[in-house]
């Protein structure tokens, strides 16, 4: 029960203490609020790249495998959400530079990783939501989805060291790195690129 307790508490605190770093970051006092949501939205959705293979290697105790299947599909929906709250914030306030991004000529190197991270985000969504239509064998449906989840990670991870902004370096770097760890180890568990394995 102890160690249950303090698995959870470890993930709520990994999950909130850099956002309550970036909210006292000095560099919000001449921002708008449109851009401190999209800014706040890609620290959220840092948060639910660590969950995502935390959810999927079935590490957080008292869910069921369901419902650990269900989180993980809710919290890849919450994802694309926050990810679309993040760029469309930027949107509005500097047009010019999304569209330099999305065209991979952007002077800052954190935009096109972030938008690598993003389609391929996408692409692993669409993925998983129309997992019966695409009519693929499991393995290689599982192979392809998480493929997809890794470019997202690397990319996302890429995309937050580069960018120096709100996010408190210390408080980034343990998160970014605990998304790395656990993403690395989910796959190794579930061996994903083995597709000839039986389950």
């Amino acid at each position: 029960m102890i160690r249950t307790y303090a698995i959870w508490v470890a993930v709520i605190a990994t999950l909130t203490v850099p956002l309550v770093a970036a909210a006292s970051s000095p560099l919000l006092a001449w921002r708008d609020p449109i851009y401190i949501v999209a800014g706040f939205a890609g620290v959220l959705s840092m948060g639910f790249l660590l969950l995502q293979p935390v959810l999927a290697g079935r590490y957080l105790p008292g869910l069921s495998p369901l419902t650990s299947r269900l989180c993980h599909r809710w919290v890849g929906v919450t994802l694309i959400l926050g990810i679309l709250v993040h760029v469309g914030g930027l949107w509005f306030t500097s047009p010019p530079d999304v569209v330099d991004a999305l065209l991979f000529v952007s002077p800052t190197p954190f935009s096109g990783w972030g938008v690598v991270a993003m389609w391929a985000a996408f692409a692993a969504a669409i993925m998983g939501l129309c997992r019966q239509r695409l009519a693929l064998r499991f393995k290689v449906w599982r192979l392809g989805h998480t493929g997809l989840a890794t470019v997202t990670i690397v990319g996302s991870v890429v995309h937050a060291m580069l960018i120096e902004g709100t996010m408190e370096i210390m408080t980034k770097t343990a998160l970014c790195t605990l998304v790395l760890l656990a993403s690395a180890r989910t796959l190794a568990k579930l061996r994903v690129w083995d597709i000839r394995r039986r389950a």
